[in-house]
């Protein structure tokens, strides 16, 4: 096995165990919902992987994170299906961000600030709108119960995962493009 793919698998397996980490850690993670849902760092990590690496680290960085809740016991699980379209595919799709990697490194080697700043933002946006689809998709189809009787299901599903989606998007952008922008490293693999 080569070095760099030696690397690659490693980095993955370390940053998405510390996904879990500082989703676990009660002074990092704010949980705001008793069936799921937190404005945490836990995010960052996988970000990181899907612009240093790009789509494919992301993905499975994404991927490694969900089952990593699972295998701990911090997953809330109703049933199979709901598991693996919150945990399998809506923490995977986070790693979506990843397709702005080229993007993001050529705008920070370049020192177009504008650029670089954008293009981490539309990644941590990506990934995170396709994460909420995932919530939310599930909190229709198997959280229905909870939605007050005069609120419509997909609104209630919409506005509880907002609430901790949205915050985390932006605490997410913020600290990554800090990150990369004060350790410009950071940002590549190669």
């Amino acid at each position: 096995m080569n070095s760099k793919r030696t690397l690659f698998l490693v980095e993955v397996a370390i940053f998405s165990a510390l996904a879990l980490v500082l989703d676990i850690v009660p002074f990092l993670s704010f949980k705001i919902w008793p069936q799921g849902g937190s404005v945490s760092f836990a995010m960052i990590p996988v970000f990181i992987v899907a612009f240093r690496w790009g789509l494919k680290g992301g993905l499975l960085s994404g991927l490694l994170f969900g089952i990593f809740q699972i295998v701990v016991g911090t997953g809330y699980i109703l049933t199979p299906l709901q598991g693996f379209i919150e945990y399998g595919l809506a923490f995977t799709a986070l790693g979506t961000a990843g397709i702005f990697s080229k993007q993001v490194q050529s705008s920070l080697k370049s020192g177009n600030k504008t650029k670089f700043f954008t293009y981490i933002a539309v990644g941590v946006f990506t990934g995170c709108v396709l994460r909420f689809v995932g919530h939310l998709y599930a909190g229709v189809v198997f959280f229905a119960e909870y939605a007050p009787a005069d609120q419509p299901v997909w609104w209630y599903s919409t506005w509880y995962n907002g609430s901790y989606m949205l915050p985390a998007f932006i605490l997410s952008s913020i600290v990554i493009g800090f990150l990369f922008y004060k350790q410009p490293r950071l940002a590549s693999a190669a």
